[in-house]
């Protein structure tokens, strides 16, 4: 369900446009702590990334919340997880992020944790935009919600990724570069790896307001290349601003993306006869990680693009492992969203167990060439409008013979339609996705 504010993924627009105003995010905490307050559950958890406009956003929720009687506690500047998981072993109400995640400063967005540490369903999000709809009523002056800050929460968190490897791994003999974003990963990130045994470069961790995914972390992994290579490194990490994507380099330079992360951890659970249940990637996934996977024997399963979808088909299927190309990788056997620090952390143990390297492990998986253009339409398209185009696709499938596949999906958020072939010859994958643009633009726009 996308409802009339709630996307995929929360709440999420430009700072000071609606529905990401002060006013706005004030009424929106006051309608959780009413939807809340009907299960008796009267405290919520807020952690925010660096963005400048965190600190506007976490005044206007506490109002909010403590209007409807709800108590909070602050947790400052944490990672997306660290909410997640906080919000669980606190046994708060629900947890919020303040956070765009990969977006540039100007926006910023709100996303929410139930008590169990998962997205919202559908029906809680619907009970909360009702209440959007009705006047804000304080409750009585002695019934308001207090307000406190939670210090320990980045001690809670740095042990928890800690305790998703095995006792006996030590980092020690590791050079890692670790890159935060600027983001909500830059005090904690670093941290991890050190008392693991390894020895950090940080970068990206200076973060002030404005510089958040600024040439840097997961979606600008040049600067890590670079840097790794400079130091001499073992290996790079670079996590996105709100420390839920990871993207690593190894020691020669090569990117390791999320759908090589997703193999390697699949891989090395497959390897202990822990993993169950089909790994699940998206329709982006790389042709390659499915080939790769069902060369071991490991089922593959594609959900739709996001992670609350990831989630979704990999509870249905009974999975433990799935996540996304752009780097978010969920591992239900550690926590119950996707995890930078964590994911990270599962291909550094297969690393030292197995006295293999970085690029060594990624080796198994051949990336297939994939080319996409984004299609300009006059209005937002819907799954349904591309049934037009079916004859062209089939035509550019029968092409491939098997060696390649296409999608078609209009974006969720822009009035594009997003046309992605991919194949074993980039030529032709480019070839193809060029002709099936031409054709979407003449018959769609």
């Amino acid at each position: 369900m996308t409802g009339k504010y709630f996307g995929t993924d929360g709440i999420r627009g430009r700072v000071g446009e609606s529905p990401i105003t002060a006013d706005f995010v004030l009424k929106l905490g006051w309608a959780l702590g009413r939807v809340l307050a009907r299960h008796g559950r009267h405290l919520v958890l807020i952690g925010k990334d660096t963005r400048i406009s965190g600190y506007m956003f976490e005044s206007a929720l506490e109002a909010g919340l403590s209007a409807a009687g709800t108590d909070i506690r602050l947790l400052g500047p944490m990672p997306t997880p660290a909410i997640a998981y906080l919000t669980s072993t606190l046994h708060a109400g629900a947890g919020i992020v303040i956070s765009a995640s990969h977006n540039p400063h100007e926006d910023n967005g709100i996303k929410f944790f139930s008590e169990h540490g998962v997205k919202l369903d559908d029906a809680t999000e619907a009970a909360i935009e009702a209440e959007l709809e009705v006047p804000l009523a304080t409750v009585p002056s002695a019934d308001l919600g207090k307000v406190s800050r939670f210090d320990d929460a980045p001690g809670r968190y740095i042990e928890f990724c800690k305790s998703t490897i095995g006792r006996d791994v030590r980092l020690t003999g590791l050079k890692l570069v670790v890159d935060c974003a600027n983001g909500a990963t830059y005090h904690v990130g670093p941290q991890v790896f050190r008392e693991l045994g390894a020895e950090v470069v940080a970068m990206g961790d200076q973060p002030d307001g404005l510089n958040i995914n600024v040439d840097c972390g997961s979606t600008a992994p040049e600067a890590l290349r670079e840097r790794v290579q400079q130091q001499g490194a073992d290996a790079g990490l670079a996590f996105d601003g709100d420390g839920d994507r990871v993207i690593m380099v190894g020691a020669d330079g090569t990117v390791i993306d999320g759908d090589q992360v997703l193999y390697i951890i699949a891989l090395a659970r497959h390897a202990a006869g822990r993993l169950r249940g089909p790994v699940v990637g998206t329709q982006m996934s790389n042709l390659g990680l499915e080939h790769a996977l069902a060369r071991e024997g490991i089922g593959f399963a594609r959900a739709r693009v996001g992670d609350r979808y990831v989630l979704e088909l990999l509870r249905e299927r009974e999975g433990l492992v799935g996540g996304e190309s752009s780097g978010h990788v969920v591992c239900l056997d550690r926590t119950t969203t996707g995890d930078g620090i964590v994911a990270g952390l599962q291909v550094l143990e297969r690393m030292v167990r197995t006295g293999t390297s970085l690029t060594e492990l990624a080796s198994g998986m051949h990336q297939y060439p994939q080319h996409m253009i984004n299609v300009p339409v006059a209005e937002r398209a819907r799954p349904e409008d591309l049934r037009a185009l079916d004859d062209d696709v089939a035509a550019v499938e029968r092409e491939l013979n098997g060696t390649g596949r296409v999608l078609l999906r209009p974006s969720g958020t822009e009035p594009l339609i997003r046309v992605m072939v991919e194949g074993q010859d980039a030529e032709r994958v480019a070839r193809y996705s060029e002709r099936l643009a031409a054709v979407v633009a003449e018959r769609l726009q």
